[in-house]
C-alpha cells in the first residue's frame, strides 16, 4: 500500500483563507480544463466569449477567471513572463486538484488537468509568416528549468537533446538545454489541420537568449542561423517563445495534459513586426475554446 505523503507548511504554502500562495486561487475554483496566457489583461479577452463567471481572482501578475463556454467549465489563468513563472502555476494548480488543503496530505485519486497556453512568438522560418498559429510539438528549453526534476530523461526526448547539441556545438556555461513533449493526442485536438506543427525553442530572456543585439554583443552570434538550419526527423524549429518547454515538461512529470500553441508576431528570418497583434489574436482564443 503506497504511503501517502504528508506535505508541510515549508513547502505547501497556503494563505490563511484556503488558497494558494501566490495564485491566491482555491480548490474548488480551479476547472479540469485550463486555458494559460501570459498577459493579465488577455485573461479578460478570454473570458469575455464565456457564457457565464463563477469568480474572478488576482494577485501579482497572476489573474484567473473561472467560468462556462458552451457546457465546458473552463479556467483562464494568466502566467507572466518566463518559464520560472510557468514552474509557480503549474506546481500550484497541480497542489489544487492532487493535494487536500485540509490534511496537506496526497489526494488517492489523480486529478488530471488539461492545459492549453495561448501566447505569442517570434517565426523562425519562411512558412511561419506573422500571423500564422504554431502548435508547439516539442519544445526545446533553454531555461533549464526541467533540469532541477527528477525524472526529467524519462519526460524528455534525449536523442533530440544530443542532436541539437551536435548541431549547435552547443557551450556547456550555458546549462544543458531539455526537449520537452508535448501531449500527442491534445495537439491533434487543438492544431487539428489549420495550425503550423513543429519545434520550439523556449527561451530564458527576450533580447540575448533570442538572439537580438543591441547595446552587448551575444556570445554565438550565428546561434539563430543553426537554429534555422536544425531537422530532426523531418521537422524544424519553427518559433521562439518563452515557456512552452516548462509547461510541457512539468505537466508530463506532475500527470497533466499541456500544449501550447503560438500567434506568430514577428518573423525573425523576414526581419518583419506586427505591433497589432491584440487586434487578431482573438481568432486563436476562439478556437481554443471551440477545441479544448
Amino acid at each position: 500500500m503506497k504511503t501517502k505523503r504528508i506535505f508541510p507548511e515549508s513547502e505547501l504554502i497556503i494563505n490563511s483563507d484556503g488558497s494558494c500562495f501566490h495564485l491566491h486561487l482555491k480548490p474548488e475554483q480551479l476547472a479540469d480544463r485550463v486555458i494559460l496566457v501570459g498577459d493579465p489583461a488577455r485573461v479578460t479577452t478570454v473570458a469575455n466569449h464565456f457564457d457565464s463567471r463563477e469568480c474572478e481572482v488576482s494577485s501579482r501578475e497572476f489573474h484567473t477567471i473561472t467560468g462556462e463556454y458552451k457546457g465546458k467549465r473552463i479556467t483562464v489563468q494568466s502566467h507572466g513572463i518566463g518559464c520560472d513563472n510557468i514552474d509557480i502555476v503549474v506546481n500550484e494548480l497541480d497542489t489544487l486538484a492532487n493535494i487536500d488543503y485540509m490534511t496537506r496530505e496526497e489526494r488517492d485519486e489523480h486529478r488530471t488537468l488539461t492545459m492549453v497556453r495561448i501566447g505569442t512568438c517570434g517565426g523562425l522560418q519562411p512558412f511561419t509568416p506573422t500571423g500564422c498559429f504554431v502548435a508547439s510539438v516539442k519544445s526545446i528549453g533553454f531555461d533549464g528549468l526541467l533540469n532541477y526534476y527528477a525524472g526529467r530523461n524519462v519526460v524528455c526526448d534525449i536523442p533530440m537533446e544530443k542532436a541539437f547539441c551536435e548541431h549547435m556545438q552547443w557551450d556547456p556555461i550555458k546549462g544543458a538545454p531539455y526537449v520537452a513533449v508535448a501531449d500527442e493526442q491534445l495537439v491533434e485536438q487543438i492544431a487539428a489541420d489549420d495550425m503550423v506543427r513543429g519545434y520550439t525553442i523556449s527561451c530564458g530572456g527576450f533580447y540575448g537568449p533570442q538572439g537580438r543585439v543591441l547595446r552587448a554583443d551575444i556570445a554565438d552570434p550565428r546561434q539563430n542561423e543553426k537554429i534555422e538550419s536544425f531537422d530532426y526527423e523531418g521537422m524544424k524549429v519553427c518559433n521562439f517563445e518563452m515557456e512552452s518547454s516548462a509547461l510541457a515538461g512539468m505537466a508530463s512529470l506532475l500527470g497533466h495534459r499541456a500544449m501550447t500553441c503560438c500567434m506568430v508576431i514577428a518573423n525573425r528570418y523576414a526581419q518583419k513586426m506586427n505591433t497589432e497583434y491584440k487586434n487578431s489574436i482573438d481568432t486563436l482564443i476562439e478556437k481554443v475554446l471551440e477545441r479544448i
